[in-house]
């Protein structure tokens, strides 16, 4: 049974996630296309998941599941939420069999809305890897821009890789 909806896309919903989101939630960063794009190296559990799941009210971050016609297709959060400085990091997943919809897109759209009307933020920013094409095309599509490279910055597969840096102002954002 899925959980309230919390945000509303024009294709997807954005809920709250749950303790019964833990097996989608495994499924989904183990996925062999998924867990390389992320900088996670470790392979989680249900378990695993169960606890992060419980760690969530912890902080000041937002962590929601990103949901097609009712059904889990990914998750998308609001991660390092600065107060102060009113910035916060953006990160999302959608699982592959759910990719080239336009769900990460519509998700990503919707809670950058919320955090410069509700949160008040002045800027989101979110970190790609070059090789990740679809989600420079998510953020460009959304109004992001890139500010800078961090070379060399990450360590994935065996090498050494640059990280993007994207950007987007609550000045610049245009729905």
């Amino acid at each position: 049974m899925p959980g309230p909806t919390f945000l509303r896309g024009e294709n997807v919903t954005l809920r709250p996630i749950e303790e019964e989101d833990a097996g989608f939630l495994a499924e989904a960063i183990n996925h062999p296309e998924v867990w390389p794009t992320l900088a996670a190296v470790d392979p989680l559990s249900v378990e695993d998941e169960r606890e992060w799941i419980g760690s969530l009210t912890e902080d000041d971050d937002i962590h929601l599941l990103i949901c097609a016609d009712g059904d889990p297709v990914g998750t998308i959060g609001l991660n390092q939420v600065n107060d102060v400085w009113g910035i916060a990091e953006l990160g999302y997943y959608v699982h592959p069999d759910a990719q080239r919809n336009g769900y990460a897109t519509d998700a990503t759209r919707r809670i950058v809305r919320y955090g410069f009307e509700d949160r008040r933020l002045e800027k989101v920013y979110a970190n790609v890897y070059p090789d990740n094409q679809a989600s420079e095309s998510v953020l460009e599509s959304v109004g992001f821009e890139r500010e800078g490279v961090f070379r060399e910055h990450a360590f994935v597969r065996g090498e050494r890789i640059d990280v993007h840096r994207y950007g987007l102002l609550a000045s610049e954002f245009d729905e």
